[in-house]
């Protein structure tokens, strides 16, 4: 709209000759020549308006299409041309006409050619007298009237719209954006096909745990000792020489704790009651942890009281001459 004001503010300043001449030539032929219905004045009345026309609809037409082109570019969909039977349903037209959408559609419309509508008529309104007085006008002062007028309803049209643009451009913002958000179903639609369904994924973690578990298990066997609660609590701790502290490659609560103390005794890793070390393990390292520091201490006096008894029984099978059983003591 904004373009069609602007070409009609040129062609005002470029055809204000022209409209004068034909102006003068029409009332000349008015005061020389019989008016008759089919004569030539209709024609050139109907060449001056397409005149005027022409130019602001192809200037409309041509920035409706920039900007259709600039938004998503050129898009050729011959498949919107494919023969649908449905498209000729009388009753799927009259639903469109008649629905909501349509109703907002024609309100749309409606507003901004009501406000159109009242400034043409209070244009004509405030230049009323001057109308009537238009007979006695010369020819330059009914031009002028006529000019100012069109120029007063033209601008004021283009602001209405321009508004109205503006408000309609917010208005489906506002609609799009609402209409790209997701109910609380559709949220959970889509993590259930881009997760998997809440029961496969609590499915997957049950097996991840039972892995978990049965690998931690099979670390038991390799434990040095075993630090109970008695109990409630199993931590299974594994040292070697060459490392710098003790790991704990299991530990366990209530049924799992009586699982690592049955392998311990299948493995003859001896087993040690310790209460408030079973409970600092099994709540302050992970599996596969190192111990902390501040439990170097209490772990170590632990360490050696297992190396010392294994010392002795090796010691004692070695003096008796016999052939050792493995069995460490329950300490």
């Amino acid at each position: 709209m904004g373009g069609a004001v602007c070409v009609t503010v040129l062609m005002t300043q470029v055809g204000a000759a022209h409209l004068t001449v034909f102006f003068r030539t029409v009332l000349d032929y008015a005061a020389t020549q019989q008016i008759q219905p089919n004569g030539p004045l209709l024609f050139w009345t109907s060449i001056e308006v397409l005149r005027w026309i022409v130019p602001i609809l192809l200037a409309s037409l041509m920035i409706a299409l920039g900007v259709g082109f600039a938004q998503g570019g050129f898009v050729f969909a011959p498949a919107a041309l494919a023969f649908k039977p449905d498209r000729f349903n009388p009753a799927t037209r009259l639903g469109q006409m008649f629905s909501i959408t349509s109703f907002s559609q024609v309100l749309k419309s409606l507003l901004p050619f009501a406000g159109i509508l009242w400034v043409g008529i209070g244009s004509i309104t405030l230049h009323w007298n001057a109308m009537l007085l238009s007979p006695n006008m010369g020819l330059r002062a009914f031009t002028g009237l006529v000019g100012s007028m069109i120029m007063e309803i033209g601008w004021k049209s283009g602001l209405i719209l321009l508004i109205w643009a503006g408000v309609d451009y917010l208005f489906q913002w506002f609609k799009n954006e609402s209409d790209l958000k997701m109910t609380r179903q559709e949220i959970k639609e889509e993590l259930k096909e881009s997760d998997g369904s809440p029961e496969n994924k609590a499915r997957i973690r049950r097996i991840q745990r039972q892995l978990r578990r049965k690998k931690m298990l099979q670390a038991t066997e390799t434990a040095t000792v075993v630090v109970t609660n008695p109990t409630h609590y199993a931590v299974a701790l594994r040292f070697e020489m060459n490392m710098e502290a003790p790991i704990v490659v299991a530990k366990g609560l209530n049924l799992l704790a009586e699982r690592i103390k049955a392998i311990a005794r299948e493995r003859d890793i001896p087993t040690i009651e310790n209460r408030p070390l079973a409970q600092a393990l099994y709540k302050s390292v992970e599996v596969g942890d190192a111990i902390p520091s501040k439990l170097y201490h209490a772990v170590a006096e632990i360490l050696v009281m297992v190396f010392k008894a294994q010392a002795e029984v090796r010691n004692r099978t070695a003096r008796a001459g016999g052939n050792p059983t493995g069995k460490a003591p329950l300490l």
